[in-house]
């Protein structure tokens, strides 16, 4: 039987490699950007969780606003990262300086 103490473990465990990608790699446009949305499915399973252990769907709502911002998210910084690669030919994130003006 699944519990919600898995459901928080495996949350834990996605939230924890998601922030040691972040500090890990700082370099990588693109692995900062999985990252973060890594960080928000981690946000998603405890929502989840505690919307079947209570047995109110305001959790699972919360979640589908989560997604919408989530894909917001990810196609605007898809868009910044194609402009920092025109502009430098590179997906490096020291490069974002050049971009100011």
């Amino acid at each position: 039987m699944v519990t919600v103490a898995h459901y928080l473990v495996l949350a834990a465990v996605l939230f924890s490699v998601s922030v040691a990608g972040i500090f890990i790699n700082r370099r990588n446009v693109i692995v900062l950007l999985m990252c973060i949305e890594l960080m928000l499915l981690a946000v998603n399973f405890n929502f989840i969780a505690f919307s079947r252990l209570l047995g109110d769907t305001l959790g699972q709502v919360f979640v589908f606003f989560i997604l919408t911002v989530a894909a917001a998210e990810a196609a605007i910084g898809l868009a910044i990262l194609v402009v920092l690669f025109r502009n430098t030919r590179s997906i490096n994130v020291d490069d974002m300086d050049t971009l100011k003006g």
